[in-house]
């Protein structure tokens, strides 16, 4: 699986992290990172949901400081479900029931063991469709981006 990984200043620490970890379960990671102290979350969300678009069978990671600005941003994008997950049922359950695309992360909020166990059900849980399926498609119905 490609993924492409997108944080703000508030969140460089916990992206290295999450880069490492992904590379150690054998994904190819692109990351969209910044080199000035002080950035605007919006511009590393855009850059994550345009790559996670063109590149289908791909997912995103975005990280800031709560990860509530980079899901707003997010899912302004049709096509982009992304999901602040707090803890790993919270990620198997985007994965299994809402397909999220891209997940996102707070550095101020979580620890690198918690982060790992989400990381580890956003990663390895799939799409379970079924009844699921018509409610993403309503979702996007209306979707405007």
């Amino acid at each position: 699986m490609k993924y492409f990984l997108g944080a703000d200043h508030a969140g460089i620490k916990l992206a290295s992290f999450v880069k490492d970890f992904l590379k150690r379960k054998g994904h190819e990671v692109v990351c969209f990172l910044p080199q000035e102290k002080k950035v605007d979350y919006p511009d590393y969300a855009k850059e994550v949901c345009r790559a996670v678009l063109k590149n289908q069978d791909s997912r995103g990671i975005l990280i800031c400081g709560t990860g509530i600005g980079m899901s707003i941003c997010a899912n302004r994008f049709k096509g982009i479900r992304a999901a602040l997950c707090l803890d790993a049922y919270m990620a198997k359950m985007t994965r299994l029931h809402n397909d999220a695309n891209i997940l996102c992360l707070g550095e101020r909020l979580l620890g690198e063991g918690i982060v790992e166990s989400i990381l580890e059900a956003f990663v390895d849980t799939e799409f379970e469709g079924g009844r699921h399926l018509q409610r993403l498609e309503k979702i996007d119905e209306d979707a405007h981006v």
